[in-house]
């Protein structure tokens, strides 16, 4: 499915650093920066999250919840959360369900290699849950 400004966010269920499902619906009436990642501890992958976590506050003051998801697992997602102070959300997408569904598992080259991996992007989603804008960001990991 390709997202397009404008569209209704589809809806998923996925759990969260503290095994709790979590809903997208579930923040109906806040913008939402949903943001895609491929993987925990990666050096882009943390810039990413720390510069998140330095401008949490930021968000915090427009009604904004700050999300990510990548298909690592919940106990991933909790050492990765704890280890640099995130005080933001992060889902486990393991089945690779909600990547799929948002376009963003796609073919990446990475030393010669193609494989299928979590491109880096982020939706802003307004207080309706339509999105405003779709960014992909070229950081490697």
């Amino acid at each position: 499915m390709k997202l397009k400004i404008g569209e209704q966010a589809p809806d998923f269920v996925l759990p969260n650093q503290d095994g709790k499902n979590l809903k997208l619906s579930d923040f109906l009436g806040r913008k939402v920066l949903l943001y895609f990642y491929p993987k925990d501890f990666t050096s882009g992958c943390t810039t990413e999250a720390c510069s998140l976590r330095d401008n949490f506050s930021s968000f915090k003051g427009v009604s904004s919840e700050v999300i990510g998801i990548s298909t690592d697992s919940v106990g991933s997602h909790k050492k990765f959360a704890e280890k640099y102070q995130l005080p933001f959300i992060l889902l486990s997408d393991e089945k690779k369900e909600v990547v799929k569904l948002y376009d963003v598992y796609q073919p990446k080259k990475f030393m010669g290699r193609e494989f299928l991996g979590t491109m880096r992007t982020s939706f802003l989603i307004d207080e309706s849950g339509k999105t405003i804008t779709k960014q992909a960001t070229k950081l490697t990991s």
